[in-house]
C-alpha cells in the first residue's frame, strides 16, 4: 500500500490538557494522534515510535520551552515540527527554526482548517524526506557496493557524484573527483573521446553503449563496456549524465578465445576434408618410393634421391598430422617428458636455425615436474616460438626460454585447476600491436609478407588445447613479446593417449589369406604390393558391394583389410555386414583421418600414410590376437 494512503502519526506536546483534546478532536479522524502534556515524556515516546511524521508542540512549558524540546527531539526522530504558542516571541521562532527544524508557526487560537493544512503540507514533507533518505541510501549502497565504476556528471561534465572503484581509477579519492572533469584526468584524446560521447547522450536524450579498450599503468589492455544514460527533469531536460563501467576483460578474452577455437574447429573440418585424398596421394607416392628403394640394387645416388624423396613426403604427412590435431582428429602420441632436458638437447639446433645476432639464455626450474607430451610436438613448438623471436628482432636481441612450476588453484577462462608447467619464450623485439596479437592465433594470418605461412603460432595453440593447456600473449610495440604456453603436469589428468612406438617388433606369423578393398586404385596397388611381400594371398575388390559380391561366394578369408572412407559404403559399414557371414573375420581398416568407434571389438585402425612394418605389425596383432 502507498505510504500516502495510510494514517501517518503526529505527536502533540502540550502542558494543558484542554488544549491536547481540542488538537485530537481535529486530527483525529485524518491522523493516529498521540499526546503528552510532558515534554520529557514526548521524548521517551518518540525513541518508542520512529514513525512520528509530525510533531505540534507548544512553546512555554513549565518543564521544557517548545524551541528547547525539538532541538532534543530532533536527535531521536525526523519528525517535522510545528510550533504553536499564544505568545507572539519572535526569539523563540528563530531558535525552534534554527535548532529543532520547524517548518510551521501558529498562534492560539487556531484557524481549525490553516492548521489542518499546515499539517498536511508537513507531513508531506516529512513522507518526502523519507523518500528521499531512502534514495539517498539506495543509491550510496550501489556506489559503495557495486562492482562497476559509477559516476554522474552535470551538463557541463563535472563530476557530482563518484563511486570509490571510479575515484580509484583515477588514482584518488571520490571527494576529490567532485566538482571536476574528466580531463583533470586523463589524456586529452581520452578526455576529448569522452565529451563526444556525452554531448551525443545529451543530444539523442537516450543511453549509448560502448565497449572500449584502455591500457593500464602495467602496459596490460583491459576492456570496459561503459553506458552512459541522461538524467531528466520534468520538462524532458537533460540535467545529469550518468556512467556505469564494467570490465568486461575477462568476458572478452572468453569469447575471443570461443572464436579462436571456431577457427581452429574450422581448419580442422578443412584439414580434415582434405586428409583422405591428400593421404591418399601421400600413400601411392610413399609406397611406391618404399618398395622403389628395395629394388635398386646399390646405386648409391638413386637411393639418395629416393631417401630424399621420402623425407619431403614424410614431411606432408607430419604436417597434414598436426593440422587434424587441431580439431583433435588426431590424437598426439605423448609420453612422460622432462621438457627442462628437451630444452637443453636442442641448444645446438637452435643456435644454427636462429642465426648469430640472437643471444639465447634459459632460465630453467631445477624442480620442474615432469610433463606428458609428445616430444616432437614440443620441440616444433619451442622452434616456431623461437624463430618467430627472432624474426621480431631483424637486428639482433636476446631470446629467454624459461620453465616453471605453475600450480592454478581456481579455475581461470582458459584453463581448469591443476599443477602445470609454465615453458615461457621472451624476446626483446618490436613487440605487437593489440590487433596483431589479437588475430597471432589466427590459422593463415601472419605479418612477414610473403616468408611464413601463419601456421606455427596456430600449431601451437592447437597442441597446447589438446593437451589440455593453454596459450598466452603478452606483448607491447616496442617492448618486447612473451608467450607462456601451459603444459599439464604428468600427475594431471591425461588429455592424451600414450602409445608406444607401434614399429618396434614384428611377431612372426603365417602367411593368411586377406580380402583387400579400396576405392583408390592406385593406393590399393601400393598396398597389395606390401601385403603380398609380406607373404600373403590376395583377393582385392574396389568397394564394399564388391567385397560382399566376393564373400558371398567364398568365405575362406582370415583377414579383412579396408578403406574407412569409401562412398557408398565405408570401411566400417563393410566390417560390420561382413561379420554377419563371418562373425570372427578380424578387420584392418585404413584411413587418412578417422577414429575407430570404440564399440568395434577386433578391428584396428591403420593411418595414411604408412610403412610396411607397420602394416606387418597391425596385421600380426590381429591374427595374433585372434
Amino acid at each position: 500500500m502507498n505510504k500516502r494512503d495510510t494514517k501517518s502519526t503526529v505527536l502533540i506536546v502540550d502542558d494543558e490538557a484542554e488544549i491536547l483534546t481540542a488538537l485530537e478532536d481535529l486530527l483525529e479522524d485524518s491522523y493516529e494522534v498521540l499526546s503528552t502534556t510532558s515534554p520529557e515524556h514526548a521524548l521517551e515516546i518518540l525513541t518508542r515510535v520512529p514513525e512520528v511524521a509530525v510533531i505540534i508542540s507548544d512553546q512555554r512549558m513549565p518543564d521544557l520551552a517548545g524551541d528547547q524540546f525539538l532541538a532534543r527531539a530532533r536527535a531521536v526522530s525526523n519528525a517535522q515540527a510545528i510550533l504553536l504558542t499564544g505568545y507572539a516571541d519572535i526569539n523563540a521562532v528563530i531558535s525552534a527554526i534554527n535548532t529543532g527544524w520547524v517548518c510551521g508557526y501558529a498562534h492560539k487560537p487556531w484557524d481549525p482548517e490553516m492548521l489542518r493544512a499546515m499539517v498536511a503540507n508537513a507531513r508531506e514533507r516529512y513522507l518526502l524526506g523519507r523518500e528521499l533518505s531512502l534514495e539517498r541510501a539506495l543509491l550510496n549502497g550501489v556506489l559503495a557496493n557495486s562492482g562497476n565504476a559509477v559516476s554522474f556528471k552535470d551538463r557541463e561534465g563535472r563530476f557530482v557524484r563518484v563511486n570509490a572503484l571510479k575515484a580509484a581509477k583515477f588514482g584518488v579519492t571520490p571527494e576529490d573527483c567532485i566538482g571536476r572533469f574528466e580531463r583533470d584526468f586523463v589524456d586529452e584524446a581520452r578526455a576529448q573521446e569522452v565529451a563526444t560521447i556525452e554531448a551525443e547522450v545529451i543530444k539523442q536524450k537516450r543511453p549509448i553503449d560502448t565497449v572500449e579498450e584502455r591500457p593500464m599503468p602495467n602496459g596490460v589492455m583491459r576492456w570496459f563496456a561503459v553506458c552512459r544514460f541522461p538524467i531528466l527533469d520534468q520538462a524532458g531536460n537533460v540535467t545529469h549524465i550518468g556512467t556505469i563501467q564494467r570490465d568486461v576483460t575477462e568476458q572478452r578474452q572468453m569469447e575471443e578465445r570461443l572464436r579462436q577455437s571456431d577457427k581452429m574447429e574450422a581448419l580442422g573440418t578443412l584439414a580434415g576434408g582434405v586428409a583422405h585424398d591428400f593421404n591418399n596421394l601421400l600413400m601411392a607416392m610413399l609406397g611406391n618410393l618404399e618398395l622403389a628403394a628395395k629394388r635398386i640394387d646399390g646405386d648409391e645416388r638413386v637411393a639418395r634421391y629416393l631417401r630424399n624423396a621420402t623425407a619431403a613426403g614424410r614431411r606432408g604427412a607430419a604436417l597434414t598430422e598436426r593440422l587434424l590435431s587441431f580439431s583433435r582428429r588426431k590424437e598426439i602420441r605423448s609420453q612422460l617428458l622432462d621438457i627442462n632436458e628437451t630444452i637443453r638437447n636442442m641448444g645446438d639446433m637452435l643456435e644454427r636455425t636462429l642465426g648469430g645476432l640472437v643471444e639465447i639464455k634459459t632460465e630453467l626450474d631445477p624442480e620442474l615436474w615432469a610433463g606428458r607430451a609428445d616430444p616432437e610436438q614440443i620441440e616444433l613448438a619451442i622452434l616456431n616460438l623461437c624463430i618467430n623471436a627472432r624474426d621480431a628482432m631483424p637486428e639482433g636481441g636476446v631470446i629467454t626460454i624459461a620453465t616453471a612450476n605453475q600450480d592454478i588453484r581456481k579455475r581461470m577462462p582458459d584453463l581448469a585447476p591443476g599443477r602445470y608447467i609454465r615453458l615461457t619464450v621472451s624476446d626483446t623485439g618490436r613487440g605487437m600491436s593489440a590487433e596483431v596479437r589479437r588475430r597471432a592465433l589466427e590459422p593463415f594470418f601472419t605479418t612477414k609478407a610473403g616468408k611464413g605461412t601463419g601456421l606455427g603460432l596456430s600449431m601451437v595453440y592447437g597442441m597446447a588445447v589438446q593437451l589440455g593447456g593453454a596459450i598466452r600473449i603478452q606483448s607491447t610495440p616496442d617492448e618486447g613479446t612473451t608467450i607462456e604456453l601451459y603444459l599439464p603436469s604428468a600427475d594431471a589428468e591425461p588429455g592424451v593417449s600414450c602409445e608406444t612406438d607401434r614399429t618396434a617388433e614384428v611377431p612372426q606369423i603365417d602367411p593368411v589369406r586377406i580380402l583387400l578393398v579400396d576405392d583408390d586404385h592406385s593406393v590399393r596397388e601400393v598396398t597389395a604390393a606390401h601385403l603380398a611381400a609380406l607373404g600373403h594371398t590376395l583377393v582385392e575388390a574396389k568397394d564394399g558391394p564388391g567385397a560382399l559380391d566376393i564373400m558371398a561366394s567364398d568365405q575362406r578369408f582370415d583377414l579383412l583389410v579396408a578403406d574407412f572412407a569409401m562412398p557408398g559404403m565405408t570401411g566400417l559399414d563393410l566390417a560390420l555386414r561382413a561379420r554377419k557371414v563371418l562373425p570372427d573375420l578380424p578387420v584392418l581398416l585404413i584411413t587418412g583421418h578417422a577414429e575407430l568407434p570404440e564399440a568395434a571389438e577386433n578391428m584396428s585402425l591403420l593411418i595414411k600414410p604408412f610403412r610396411q612394418e607397420e602394416l606387418a605389425l597391425r596385421i600380426a596383432e590381429l591374427i595374433v590376437k585372434d
